[in-house]
């Protein structure tokens, strides 16, 4: 039998040529109605010396792919000017479309991966959004992850002041008070503008000489700063984004920090804290369960670390007897690891994944589209027959996917089924930059353990406890929104923003 060791190493490997998959057994339509979606993955380049922004980006944004596969973007500052790049797909194909690479090469970039959560699926919402002056040149881009939960009052002030917006995107509300203050100086523009804005942001951007990011009061999305050399900075939603170009990880950008350059000191980055008293630890909980690749680190805490022991924690929560466990690939395995490691029962990695295959096809009825998943994974069967059978998985949103994978199971010939989620019961959405299904539509909301359990058709179930995950996190300084239902920040209005 392979180590556990051997295990985590070559899981972990893969995922420097191939893209995160997370949930694995879910359908494209289930990716979008039965899991939480993470909202974008933002990245951004800047140095003293010109670089070569377009492979850099393209590798920093591959990284982050995992983080939204609806649209990419880019803009690029050379000599003074910014060219913007941004259409739907997914990263290397977005990239493939730019037919002239040098246009891209300058001393900085930035770059979004997209899933929608405010605003509707057209171009005109793809990020970095960029302002004009009146010669028609870009003056202005950014590239925003989270959701601001008082978009809608601000973009109507701002259209009583004669704003026109292009987009339905809050994002654009950011864009907009920077562009509308600029004449107080880059700072004090992003300063008035996180003096009104409220909710999660992190944001990266510049302006044809300066190059900036800033966080939220409560750090809701992660940001990361790293540095390839002593003027070269990289600022990315993960870390993995800046192993991928080679950057050393220098910190995480502080909640209601902004970081920013000057013109007149180049390769100088400078820090400003707009309140400490005001600035809170809050970091999702759920980009360690479930959103950020396992081989990041997010305010000095690996995720790997976080989910392996997610495993061994639910052992000693719910112990029981098996012959075998197996974890939903991608985001199910260290936590399987981490359960074998703590019970001693055998790990098997018996749900063999298709590394050639990515998006699902695009095919017309529900028999067709769950083939699919036989494409994507292929149970071994001779290994989970007659056995008695540990299931891991991240979470249970609508049910859907795990009532599906029980079913596989059975029909493997399993003796019995224990199912462990290792986040806490989902019970509430979230309004700060993921995109759950209604109340009405999560599962646990609706359910008790035990009606859930019968739901499924498995021998038993267990939620990993709120406490527990307290416990493995270290510390209670995070949003645990979607487990509670108590948030960092007002939730604002349960409508879309620009209805």
């Amino acid at each position: 039998m392979k180590s556990l060791d051997i295990h985590k190493s070559e899981y972990l490997k893969q995922f420097e040529t191939q893209t995160y998959g997370r949930n694995l057994f879910r359908t494209q339509e289930e990716e979008r109605l039965d899991a939480p979606n993470e909202e974008c993955g933002i990245f951004g380049l800047y140095s003293d010396n010109d670089l070569d922004t377009f492979s850099l980006s393209q590798f920093g944004l591959f990284a982050l792919q995992h983080r939204g596969q609806e649209a990419c973007g880019i803009s690029v500052l050379k000599d003074g000017r910014i060219t913007n790049m941004k259409d739907e797909g997914l990263v290397l194909d977005v990239y493939k479309e730019i037919q002239e690479p040098e246009t891209f090469m300058g001393n900085s970039a930035i770059g979004h991966t997209r899933y929608t959560t405010a605003g509707d699926k057209k171009k005109y919402n793809f990020q970095p959004f960029f302002a004009k002056n009146e010669y028609d040149q870009i003056i202005l881009s950014i590239a925003h992850n989270g959701n601001l939960t008082n978009a809608k009052e601000l973009k109507q002030e701002l259209e009583a002041e004669g704003v026109v917006f292009r987009a339905t995107s809050d994002s654009e509300v950011i864009l907009r008070l920077i562009q509308k203050n600029l004449d107080l100086g880059l700072r004090g523009a992003i300063k008035a503008t996180m003096e009104k804005i409220e909710g999660a942001y992190s944001v990266v951007g510049m302006t044809r000489n300066k190059f900036f990011a800033f966080r939220d009061f409560n750090g809701i999305r992660p940001l990361v700063l790293g540095a390839i050399d002593e003027k070269s900075y990289v600022v990315a939603s993960e870390s993995v984004a800046l192993d991928a170009v080679g950057a050393q990880y220098v910190r995480d950008i502080l909640p209601g920090e902004i970081i920013y350059t000057n013109e007149n000191e180049p390769g100088k980055l400078h820090s400003y804290m707009m309140d400490e008293a005001k600035g809170k630890q809050r970091i999702c909980s759920f980009e360690y369960i479930y959103f950020a690749r396992p081989d990041s680190t997010l305010e000095n805490i690996n995720v790997y670390e976080i989910r392996e022991k997610s495993g061994e924690k639910i052992w000693e929560q719910a112990p029981v007897e098996a012959d075998l466990v197996i974890g939903v690939p991608d985001s199910g395995v260290p936590a399987a690891i981490g359960f074998s490691k703590a019970s001693g029962i055998p790990f098997r990695p018996v749900l063999i994944k298709n590394r050639y295959i990515g998006r699902s096809f695009i095919v017309p009825t529900q028999e067709m589209r769950e083939r699919v998943v036989n494409l994507k994974l292929n149970p071994i069967i001779s290994e989970m027959k007659d056995k008695r059978v540990v299931i891991i998985d991240d979470s249970i949103v609508r049910g859907t996917t795990s009532k599906r994978l029980v079913k596989i199971l059975k029909d493997a010939g399993v003796k019995e089924i224990h199912f462990r989620s290792v986040s806490p019961p989902i019970i509430a959405p979230c309004y700060l930059g993921i995109d759950t299904p209604s109340k009405d539509d999560l599962i646990s909301a609706n359910m008790t353990t035990e009606e859930l359990k019968n739901y499924l058709g498995v021998d038993s179930l267990e939620f990993l406890s709120i406490d527990n995950l307290k416990t493995i996190l270290g510390s209670a300084n995070h949003c645990f929104g979607c487990f509670t239902e108590e948030y960092p920040v007002g939730k604002g209005e349960e409508v879309d923003l620009f209805n």
